[in-house]
């Protein structure tokens, strides 16, 4: 449910900085450790969207894979969730990216 208030933080975030400009689609990345379903973003973006100047705005998400630096063969490795091991067998990684959640593009109506 932490999605309702992501979302609501986002179209909040966008809304703030676009003035009275009407906003045709935002673009968002999504790390894939970041704790964030991004269908239920895209569940909740039309919802929060209602009454502000991104009202019929498309939202884009940007999945963002995971990479991680094993610390004893110092091999990176992709991850698809937090449980992970390196081929070397060491579970001591140094997550490198795919945490993120941030706001990439916005585009507005002239």
């Amino acid at each position: 449910m932490h999605e309702l208030a992501i979302t609501e933080s986002l179209v909040a975030a966008v809304a703030d900085n676009v003035g009275s400009s009407r906003v045709e689609s935002v673009t968002v990345v999504v790390g894939r450790l970041s704790g964030v379903v991004a269908d239920s973003l895209h569940f909740y973006f039309d919802l929060c969207a209602e009454g502000t100047p991104l009202e019929g705005a498309k939202l884009e998400i940007l999945d963002v894979p995971a990479h991680a630096q094993c610390r004893s063969c110092h091999a990176e490795i992709e991850l698809h969730d937090m449980i992970a091991l390196c081929p070397c067998g060491s579970a001591d990684l140094e997550i490198l990216d795919g945490q993120d959640l941030r706001i990439k593009q916005v585009e507005v109506v002239g």
